[in-house]
This record gives C-alpha cells, structure tokens and sequence, in this order.
C-alpha cells in the first residue's frame, strides 16, 4: 500500500551481502545490482545501519500490518458477499478494492522474513510473490480511481448514473482494470530474479538503467500524478454539487470524508514517490554519495512501510466509515461471530440481514455510499 512494487526491491538492496558494484557513470550501465556495500566510483560505501534497521525492525512492522490489513479486507470480502450480495458498481469496486489488496498482503510474510534473512524459497515463489505484489499493487491504484470516478457519477451526474452504475458496468470495467494491472507489472516481474552469490540468496530486480528509469517514472505516474488528478477533477465537481445541498449536517459530513480521503491518500504515497524518485536519478540530483544514498536508504524504509499501511486504511476510509456498512457489520457479527461464540445469548444476533438490506434503494444504488461513504 509502499509502494507495494519496490518493496522486494528495498529489502533486496539493504540486505544482500554480496559486494557488488552500483555502477554511476555517465553513460549509465546495463544492469544494476545494489548491496549492502555501494560503490561511489572508486570508493565503497558500506551502509551496517541501514542493514541493521531493517533487519530489525520491518519483520514486526509487516507483520502488524499483513495481521490489520488481511482481517479488515477479509471482512470487506465476506460482507460485500454475504450481507450486500453485490448489489451495486460501487459493491463491485469495493471487493476489487479488497481482493487487490489481500494479493499484496499475503506476501508480506516472505518479504518479512527476507528482511531478517537471506531469501530461501526459490527462483518460482522470488518471481510470482513480487508478481503478486505488483500486481495488487497498481489493482488497488486503479480501483480507488474507479471509485473516485463512480462516486463523481453517483453525486453530480446522478440522471445519468443510474444507467451507467450498474453490476455489468463494473464487471466489465474491473476485468479491464485487472488486466492494465497485468501489463503496468510485467516489467518488474520480468526483471526480478533470484540469484545465489558467495553462499548467499537474494531476490530482487536487476533492473537495465533505461528500464530502471522508465520503471521509476511510470510508478510515479500511476501511483500518484494520475490518482492525484482524477481525485482533485472529481472531488471539485463533487463539492460544488455538495454545496448546493439543503442538508448541511450531510453536507459538512461528506466534505469532510473527500478531504479525509484526499489527505489521507497524499501523505501514504507522496512521500515514498518522492524518495523513489530521488534514489533512481541521485546523479542528476547531486545525491551519489555515501551519506546521501545512506540518507535515503534510510528513508526509503520509513516512506515505504508508511505506504504500505494504505491498505489497512482502505477498509475504513472506502467501507467501515459508512453507516450502512457499519450495519452490515454489525449484522455479520451477529450471525456469523457472537452466535457461535454465545449460543445462549441470542440477543447478539437477533438482527438479521433483511432489516438492513430493507434500507437500500434501487433507485439509487449505493448514492448514500456515494456521499457519506
């Protein structure tokens, strides 16, 4: 949720312990391999630190949020099924939402162990685990831009949504955006490689430079410029619609939640982007020496692993924090949850699903959704 795509990248350049060379030259190099030591021309730079750190701190720190991340969109999963039945385009972004971001999740637990140690499950699961990451790293970039488009729809255009927000609408569309999430990913699977080198084993990139600069400026592009502007073109039409809205109490609420969203979004991302982008180019940015590239090493792990947490905040912000959510919920609980757990307290789960599902309107599909979220 850092970004989710240089992730293995990180660990794989902080923790191998082989002394290769990080070629800077002007005319570039065919294939980069970075290490724990890197070399600065003709002087090498050892970074025990940034090994040190990492080694002990991101294995906790990914797991506390693979254990909140996986437990709040499984539930997205099982309510938007069980209790919502997919009724809506919204109900459908939103499980796509949550299934891209398992994908990346159930990876963390290789890339936790990889951080403490050195990577011992093999060429086949080095390239599907960082195939599964990136991958379910652009879906979720993609799907909060859907969302952000079909809430635009819902509010401002709200004629002509109720033709265009349907199930088949967002089957399609998700298909579609499943596949763009292929493509933005082969070339960081197709560059990741497992590799044994003076009795240690690593997986990581090994990225050509022209590749490793494209990669680079595509990520950045993807995961934050175009998020960015379709949140800002959507949200302004949204709020000038919400303003003139007779229901102020509503009004406030659901001003409050876009710039909640909106903020939220940019302090994840924006700070690893800007980082990423600094390391891939610190020629150009006058940052190849070692105290520089130890710098941003370092902080590389602090923006990535805030990152990452994104997909924790995404059961909230696009789900729980909705009214009608929160009944499914709470609904879910009582039949599925306390029943098992107290039998003999049937006041726990004496609500059922049709008095919640009584409060939907076809009419409007998930227009509450839409705008209080």
């Amino acid at each position: 949720m850092e970004d989710k795509d240089a992730l293995p990248q990180f660990i794989h350049n902080i923790l191998s312990t082989s002394h290769s060379l990080f070629v800077r030259s002007n005319k570039g190099s065919s294939e980069e391999s970075t290490t724990t030591y890197d070399y600065d021309y003709s002087s090498p730079c050892y970074k025990p630190d940034v090994k040190h750190i990492g080694a002990l701190l991101l294995p906790p720190l990914y797991s506390l949020v693979f254990i909140f991340g996986f437990v709040g969109n499984l539930l997205v999963v099982l309510i938007l099924i069980n209790c919502k039945r997919l009724k809506s385009m919204t109900d459908i972004y939103l499980l796509n939402l949550a299934i891209s971001d398992l994908l990346f999740l159930l990876t963390l637990p290789f890339w936790a162990h990889y951080a403490a140690n050195e990577w011992i499950f093999g060429d086949v699961l080095c390239k599907s685990l960082t195939g599964m990451y990136q991958i379910g790293y652009f879906g979720g970039i993609f799907f909060i831009i859907l969302l952000t488009i079909d809430r635009y729809l819902a509010i401002v255009h709200a004629v002509f949504a109720l033709k265009a927000r349907t199930v088949t609408f967002g089957v399609v569309t998700s298909v579609i955006t499943w596949v763009a999430a292929v493509l933005a990913s082969v070339p960081g699977i197709i560059f990741t490689r497992f590799q044994e080198e003076n009795s240690h084993s690593s997986c990581g990139p090994y990225f050509p430079l022209k590749w490793k600069n494209f990669h680079t400026v595509m990520r950045n592009v993807l995961s934050l410029v175009l998020p960015l502007l379709v949140m800002v073109i959507c949200y302004s039409g949204i709020l000038r619609t919400l303003l003139r809205c007779r229901n102020e109490r509503k009004r406030h609420k659901a001003v409050r939640l876009i710039f909640t969203i909106m903020i939220v979004y940019f302090l994840f991302w924006a700070p690893y982007n800007i980082v990423l982008l600094l390391t891939t180019f610190q020629e150009f940015f006058g940052l190849n020496n070692c105290e520089s590239t130890n710098k941003l090493d370092q902080a590389m792990q602090v923006t990535e692993t805030l990152g990452m947490t994104h997909c924790c905040i995404n059961p909230v912000i696009y789900a729980f924090v909705g009214e009608k959510f929160r009944r499914y919920l709470s609904v879910f609980f009582r039949k599925h949850i306390a029943k098992h757990l107290c039998k003999q307290c049937p006041v726990f789960y004496r609500e059922t699903a049709d008095r919640v599902s009584s409060t939907y309107t076809p009419s409007t599909g998930e227009q509450d959704v839409s705008v209080g979220l």
